[in-house]
């Protein structure tokens, strides 16, 4: 990542797990309500969803004889590397803004879904319209020179956005690890965990599935090459040698039957 370029910076052991951000960004992005039902948890909804691009996850861990709470910010981590653009066949239905993050537009989204499967985070969603939503980090208010909405509301400043490098150096200044500096060409979300991240629902070492690359790159165009292959078989055939015709039986059946 280019020292210019932008991040957010998530500090989990400042949530409280109010959900401010999941409303605030509701609200700028007009996005509608998701139908749920009590599950046992306090988590609502329990994942992303086409209307919902960052949640709140509330993960109970055991500690002795009592346990202790944990959040995390879930949503696009906008990796450096992405995944989702690498595999996208639309130009510019998935795009990269000039502070680095990863935005999408729903017009050239061809509803292929190699995103989903290419991210290694799992964000990437589909609602009924067929087309990819995710965060897309504000890009309209950052343009307008406004923080994103969902920093805009936090109240603990668990969720800051400044400088890539500023943020790591803040961070590291205050001998906390930060999760997401180097993988995949660098985070544009970074995470302060107090935990391992498998914990958080987070890859320890995230890698862009390499099955998606061998569906779209070699299988997918190999049997389009079989299939055209296939069908230039049948019109050569057919200009070669004409429409086939049933020989007739010399072998005397079906012929005179006084010989």
């Amino acid at each position: 990542m280019a020292e210019s370029k932008m991040a957010f910076l998530i500090d989990t052991s400042r949530c409280i797990g109010c959900r401010s951000c999941q409303v605030a960004c509701k609200q700028w992005n007009k996005l509608d309500a998701d139908k749920t039902v009590n599950q046992g948890t306090y988590e609502n909804p329990r994942d992303l969803t086409s209307n919902l691009y960052n949640r709140i996850r509330f993960i109970e861990k055991a500690d002795g004889d009592s346990f202790k709470w944990l959040f995390m910010n879930d949503r696009c981590v906008h990796c450096g590397d992405a995944g989702c653009m690498k595999v996208c066949p639309s130009p510019g239905a998935l795009y990269r803004t000039k502070e680095g993050f990863v935005a999408y537009d729903k017009e050239k989204c061809i509803s292929c879904k190699y995103c989903v499967a290419a991210c290694p985070f799992e964000v990437p969603r589909y609602g009924t319209d067929e087309k990819v939503s995710k965060c897309h980090l504000c890009f309209d208010r950052i343009g307008a020179g406004m923080f994103p909405a969902c920093a805009k509301a936090c109240p603990t400043q668990t969720l800051q956005y400044g400088p890539r490098n500023g943020l790591i150096a803040k961070a590291k200044a205050a001998k906390k690890t930060v999760y997401g500096e180097a993988a995949l060409s660098g985070l544009g979300v970074l995470y302060l965990l107090d935990d391992k991240p498998e914990v958080y629902g987070l890859p320890a070492d995230p890698s862009i599935p390499t099955a998606i690359f061998l569906w779209k790159d070699v299988l997918k165009p190999l049997g389009l090459l079989g299939f055209w292959g296939s069908i230039l078989g049948v019109l050569t055939h057919y200009v070669t040698f004409g429409p086939r015709k049933l020989e007739e039986d010399n072998s005397g059946k079906g012929g005179d039957a006084h010989g």
